[in-house]
């Protein structure tokens, strides 16, 4: 029974939800149901059907509208008398800025993705509002309590990072069914549907090596008036015929390995008179993109089936072949999405024909997908007991029960007769950039590297800002923002492009740069180091930044998902653990009863504890990150040295 006092703070606390998925449905009815009046609640998701076995707000007539404003009209269904507020929005857009995350007492969030988690972090600590974050991946969860000065702030922890691989893995000697997903996903699939001038590694030509004509085909274009049925067999041919002949000619490479055998479609499948099958298409849900399916053209029905190669091709084909008829204008634009029936389609049948050229088992489209998408399948029960952790933290920090902050892991098996581990707190990191200031050193070749390579690789993927500002002193090198005059637009493109000595302010080895998101009001300082060359494997974006929360790799083996929130497909870009619901499971607690400073995680004595932290890790790889196939490609970046580095 909550006493009077807990009551008074909870009826009179403001509070915003980031997150109406997994545990955003559970966190929002707990919240009414313990006498929360004001809530407001952020989400950019709408439902899907996927989401119904778990997200029980919903219903089968709910499927295509906004999460927030569903989960708001269900909830005051049976506390009519409270304040819901719903934005269907990304809490990344302007209108989310400190000012609007001043108003509240307390942020919760239910999240699926690292970088909205940085992003609300970042607020919450430029605000001066306590945050609660909180995860699950299966039977595992956790919650943690989040306040500026008194805590670790989200970011003070390294978070687990992708699995990586060599590019020369994903397009040259596949040995996982992972590596052909991969090379479908983020190297084909955007050949085809992406953006034309994005740098790819499957741009071999099909033209005469030794022809002296300058200008070489792009075997990828469809030609003017060319049948889609010709182009797609082209396509085919060109990739699983001509490129693994190609391959082939390396007798070095096929020396301690299995050799792939071409695969070219007039073996597998016969070519038909043009236009034979062009009415398959016409039974699909006009207007509808979502409901094109080359499964369904071809009648077939279940996702859990094994294809053949002549089923995987043929969807190949019909895929590809629907994508130009049917979603013509959206090509070029389109990127990699596990809820894109078509594009899951084209991707699995792309990954098996490549699977079964270097003698890989196939999969199932629900298995792909499973791997494609990073889906960790959710277990509502762990939504439902981390959604009341985080109410039993939020109602602490109304209260401002500093000493019985607890960061709560949920396990699948009792530790200690334990399946709830609470743990005390971190202090903030002094070491963190993000809530402690501390300046970052940056090694880079200043001769080389242009500015886009400084913004796109470190102030945007790694420190994660939105809306960069840089400055060397007073000199203005770049900015980005919808205020920006005309000219000024222009003077900051062209720096991009241009190498770093060579800007207006050369940047140059001792240079103290000046990275500003004004949105998040994060600031930070880099100093610059300058370096020569780089190990093209191991510092693959040929530069190093150093001082802030490196991720610590974790290879994975199965599945993983973004479901909720401001959520990317793109594996090529993602940078943490992400599961079906919400995720970033970090489980390093130590002993319970004493105020832990960073130095006490290695240097806790107890056996218990020690063996604690081994069976966490021991699940925590096992059942979270060996369930995912987070990939990230290693493509020794975009820099002109890189590029020599690979055709050598």
């Amino acid at each position: 029974m909550a006493s009077e006092q807990q009551l008074s703070a909870i009826k009179g606390a403001k509070v915003l939800m980031v997150g109406a998925g997994g545990i955003g449905c559970e966190l929002l009815k707990t919240l009414a149901l313990s006498g929360f009046k004001d809530v407001h609640i952020i989400d950019m998701d709408t439902i899907e059907v996927s989401n119904l076995n778990r997200q029980f707000l919903f219903r089968q007539s709910h499927v295509g509208q906004s999460k927030a404003k569903v989960a708001r009209d269900a909830v005051l269904k049976f506390r009519p008398n409270i304040s819901i507020t719903p934005y269907h929005a990304n809490v990344k857009d302007p209108e989310f800025n400190v000012d609007f995350f001043k108003q509240f007492n307390v942020v919760l969030n239910g999240l699926d993705n690292l970088d909205a988690r940085r992003h609300v972090n970042r607020l919450c600590l430029a605000a001066g509002v306590p945050l609660v974050e909180s995860g699950t991946t299966g039977f595992l969860g956790q919650v943690t309590v989040h306040v500026k000065g008194r805590t670790e702030c989200y970011e003070c922890q390294p978070k687990p990072a992708p699995k990586t691989y060599p590019v020369c893995t994903i397009t040259s000697t596949p040995s996982k069914f992972v590596h052909c997903i991969v090379w479908a996903k983020d190297l084909l699939f955007a050949k085809l549907f992406g953006d034309k001038n994005q740098d790819n590694d499957l741009n071999v030509r099909a033209s005469d090596a030794s022809s002296s004509s300058q200008q070489t085909e792009d075997v990828f274009e469809r030609k003017n008036d060319e049948d889609i049925e010709q182009y797609g067999r082209r396509i085919f041919d060109h990739v699983f015929g001509y490129n693994i002949e190609l391959a082939l000619s390396n007798e070095d490479t096929w020396k301690n390995r299995n050799r792939p055998r071409p695969i070219y479609s007039k073996d597998v499948i016969p070519a038909e008179p043009v236009g034979q099958n062009g009415n398959q298409a016409k039974n699909l849900v006009a207007g509808n993109p979502s409901s094109i399916s080359a499964m369904a053209s071809l009648g077939l029905k279940n996702p859990q089936d094994l294809w053949s190669l002549k089923e995987n091709s043929a969807i190949f084909l019909e895929a590809l072949k629907l994508f130009f008829s049917k979603r013509e204008k959206e090509i070029g634009n389109l990127t990699f999405d596990k809820d894109d029936q078509l594009a899951v389609e084209f991707v699995t049948a792309a990954a098996n024909i490549r699977a079964s050229s270097f003698g890989i088992p196939l999969h199932s489209l629900f298995e792909a997908k499973g791997i494609a998408g990073n889906i960790v399948h959710a277990v509502a029960t762990t939504n439902a007991i981390i959604a009341g952790l985080i109410v039993i933290e939020a109602i602490k920090v109304l209260q401002n029960d500093v000493k019985n902050y607890r960061m709560t892991y949920c396990l699948e098996h009792p530790s200690r007769k334990m399946l709830l581990m609470p743990v005390e707190p971190f202090e903030p990191n002094k070491s963190c950039y993000v809530c402690s200031e501390t300046p970052l050193t940056l090694e880079i070749n200043t001769h080389g590297s242009k500015l886009k390579d400084l913004v796109d690789k470190i102030v945007k993927a790694k420190l994660g800002m939105n809306l960069p500002l840089i400055m060397h002193g007073s000199s203005l090198l770049y900015e980005v923002g919808d205020d920006l005059e005309e000219d000024e637009v222009a003077n900051y493109a062209a720096n991009l492009e241009k190498v770093l000595s060579e800007l207006p302010s050369p940047v140059i080895g001792g240079t103290i740069l000046t990275v500003e998101d004004l949105q998040q009001e994060l600031k930070c300082s880099i100093n610059v180091k300058h370096r020569e060359e780089f190990d093209e494997e191991k510092e693959p974006d040929g530069m190093v930044l150093s001082g802030w929360t490196q991720p610590v790799a974790v290879e994975k083996n199965g599945k993983g998902s973004t479901d909720n929130g401001a959520s990317t497909s793109r594996l090529s870009e993602a940078t943490s653990l992400v599961t079906e619901d919400d995720d970033d499971l970090q489980i390093i607690p130590t002993q319970t009863g004493k105020k832990r400073k960073l130095s006490d995680v290695s240097g806790a004595a107890s056996s218990d504890v020690s063996s604690f932290r081994n069976e966490a890790k021991i699940k925590r790889k096992a059942e979270a990150a060996d369930n995912n196939n987070d990939v990230v490609m290693l493509d020794g970046g975009s820099s002109e040295n890189s590029k020599k580095k690979r055709e050598q």
